[in-house]
């Protein structure tokens, strides 16, 4: 589903401030070669008829690469917001936005995530300036990640996580890619994922052959929201389930964070 977004989503945040505080936010998705309008609309979780209205398109088969298109009824997060300051621009609640984007911990909410408005929230209109060019994501180890490398990364996370809450997608995502910056660890996300020691895979998909079933567009998104910077792992560079490992020596390291199933440590 998702192979037309292997190309790097670029997206900006525009915040401005009119009268007595109301505010308004877009977020701007930049069109890559291969999308269509029904496959953007799906990775924002909203509809097609609501992006071609929001952007004016008589013909929603036509669009281009380089083009910007506004994202209705979303908000992105950016580093420091709370549900409540964000609630505070569009003049509602966090209670209706947690509600509206069915966020099961509303005081749990990072960088990168998007969030939907309740209805009749006040958006804006006004344009916001040009997207950034269309580049490839670096991860945070200043490496920019090939498309099936990126494919790789996407399956890995899709074979150790799918059953798993959307966060802790992210938080598996993200701790490959603190392994990439952690000396201890290779340096490339392809050689953390497929890294051997003693004779060992250190990721249990890699050994059993489940690496190789395709990604589902959930965790493609979820290792864009990784790359964009966003960490539930809370720095984490592994994770186990303790229902599934008898490892002592992952079970005797700090615990950064516990989500789903799946414990995470560094």
């Amino acid at each position: 589903m998702f192979r037309s977004f292997k190309a790097i989503l670029v997206v900006s945040v525009m915040l401005l401030v009119f009268g007595a505080g109301a505010a308004e936010a877009s977020i701007r998705h930049t069109v890559q070669r291969g999308e269509t309008l029904w496959r953007i609309s799906q990775h924002y979780g909203t509809t097609l008829d609501a992006v071609a209205a929001a952007n004016n398109l008589s013909n929603v088969n036509l669009i281009y690469p380089g083009q910007t298109l506004v994202i209705p009824g979303k908000h992105l997060v950016a580093r420091g917001e709370t549900l409540w300051s964000i609630a505070q621009r569009y003049g509602t609640t966090a209670a209706a936005i947690a509600s509206a984007s069915r966020l099961s911990n509303p005081n749990l909410i990072y960088p990168g995530q998007i969030l939907t408005l309740p209805g009749g929230v006040d958006t804006g209109s006004a344009p916001s300036p040009p997207a950034a060019p269309s580049t490839p994501l670096p991860s945070r180890g200043e490496t920019s990640l090939s498309a099936a490398d990126l494919d790789l990364f996407a399956r890995l996370v899709h074979s150790e996580a799918a059953g798993e809450p959307y966060l802790g997608q992210v938080a598996v995502a993200a701790s490959v890619l603190n392994r990439v910056k952690d000396p201890r660890y290779p340096n490339t996300v392809r050689q953390v994922i497929l890294q051997v020691v003693n004779g060992y895979y250190q990721y249990s998909p890699v050994l059993d052959g489940r690496i190789n079933l395709p990604a589902n567009e959930t965790a493609y998104r979820a290792v864009r929201d990784a790359l964009n910077g966003s960490d539930p792992s809370l720095g984490a560079t592994g994770f186990y389930n303790p229902s599934k490992t008898t490892n002592q020596w992952v079970r005797s390291q700090p615990v950064t964070t516990v989500i789903g199933n799946h414990v995470f440590f560094r």
